[in-house]
């Protein structure tokens, strides 16, 4: 059974994995690593790629962990990314998120203040059933906000315009922070938001089982 790793985004951990079917592979869950001060999204990845032991992996990231995962795919070209509910190039973020590098409101406001902003950032994620929306605002909940801060910083800052041809991408079309008009997808689900592996999990299961088997 082939390990397939996965990389979490901004602020969750495995648990925005748990409601997929992943019995068609065994699942690798990447930890976080402290970042440097002031590090950027790409120097970052090339680092994280390093506690990936496998020569040729799957590498499925979600959202941040998408950005991630495109940065691993560029430098090596026996790995293989799927990204959900992500962005490949600096050209797909939305201009409010561009707009960001230059009204960085994100570093003055407490970590506090963060976490009790969880419904709200719930909306923008999400519709949630009703099991999803506990695990999601226990994340939420749970977010290393200092992380959360940099992690920010890196997404706002980075110029990539490189899409590598080992690269899979799936996106929901009801997706509220990242507008599915503005990626270039390989695969779209109809209503599917910016948690899919939570609130899409059976269509996301499928796709997965389907492209990972293709690789073996």
């Amino acid at each position: 059974m082939k390990k397939v790793y996965f990389i979490s985004g901004l602020g969750a951990d495995r648990r925005v994995f748990s409601f997929l079917n992943l019995s068609f592979c065994e699942p690798v869950f990447v930890e976080w690593i402290k970042p440097a001060r002031k590090e950027s999204l790409e120097s970052y990845a090339l680092r994280l790629r390093k506690t990936i032991p496998a020569v040729d992996p799957v590498i499925v990231g979600l959202s941040f962990g998408g950005m991630l995962a495109t940065e691993m795919a560029k430098a090596d070209p026996l790995a293989k990314a799927i990204i959900i509910s992500s962005t490949k190039t600096v050209k797909e973020l939305p201009w409010y998120l561009r707009a960001g590098r230059y009204l960085p409101f994100y570093k003055w406001m407490p970590g506090k203040m963060m976490k009790r902003s969880a419904h709200m950032i719930k909306w923008m994620f999400g519709r949630n059933g009703k099991e999803q929306k506990k695990v999601f605002l226990q994340i939420i909940r749970d977010t290393d906000t200092d992380f959360t801060k940099w992690a920010i910083s890196a997404i706002l800052n980075w110029q990539n315009q490189q899409v590598p041809e080992n690269l899979v991408h799936l996106h929901g079309t009801a997706d509220r922070l990242l507008p599915h008009r503005l990626v270039k997808a390989d695969f779209l689900i109809k209503g599917g938001n910016h948690v899919m592996p939570m609130d899409s999990h059976e269509e996301i299961s499928a796709l997965l089982k389907e492209l990972i088997e293709e690789v073996e």
